[in-house]
């Protein structure tokens, strides 16, 4: 029996081992700092996750949809079909700007395909503050259909983001001066 208890010893040791690395290779495109919770071994067995959905929604900024609707989850999947951007609001940052014809503080970019359809939509806006923008915060895009395109934020970063995205994903490029925020669709509501 000895010999039987330190065989399990070892393939627990190993397992163990084995996830850790694998949890620490999926999370290497993430920007935070590793904590204690982090390097403890509960983690691999994913006793710890309850504490990143925590930070996360801590994190994810004070957004309600909106009066009684909910966006869909449906969205995070299906591309929305085209319809004119209408407005750029950013709930975080108190921001809710026309978009669209000259003079407007914000504007799509009609060489790309319009907010919350399949592809990368651009949208650029003067003096906004991007940079105090985090991964997790929204982004929303009413739309002429009735309907506004809930994005999230993916990425900030100072000068041009690289990389086109992901084909046939809806997602979001915002520009202003030096700062460039991704995000990708992840819900939908009706406006009206």
């Amino acid at each position: 029996m000895p010999r039987a208890k330190w065989v399990a010893a070892v393939l627990t040791v190993a397992l163990l081992g084995a996830g850790i690395g694998m949890l620490r290779s999926t999370e290497g495109a993430r920007p935070s700092a590793a904590t204690a919770a982090d390097a403890l071994p509960s983690r691999a067995l994913g006793l710890s996750g309850h504490r990143r959905l925590v930070e996360q929604l801590e994190h994810a900024g004070h957004h309600a949809p909106g009066r009684g609707t909910r966006p869909t989850r449906a969205a995070a999947l299906t591309p929305l079909r085209a319809a004119r951007p209408l407005r750029l609001h950013i709930p975080s940052l108190g921001v809710d700007l026309p978009l669209g014809g000259d003079g407007d503080e914000a504007a799509w970019d009609h060489a790309s395909p319009p907010p919350g359809t399949a592809g990368t939509a651009v949208v650029t806006a003067a003096d906004l503050r991007l940079a105090e923008l985090r991964r997790g915060l929204t982004v929303e895009i009413p739309r002429a259909d009735g309907r506004t395109a809930v994005f999230t934020v993916d990425r900030v970063s100072a000068g041009e983001a690289g990389g086109r995205g992901r084909p046939g994903r809806a997602q979001l490029r915002l520009v202003s001066g030096e700062t460039t925020v991704l995000a990708r669709l992840t819900g939908q509501r009706r406006t009206g």
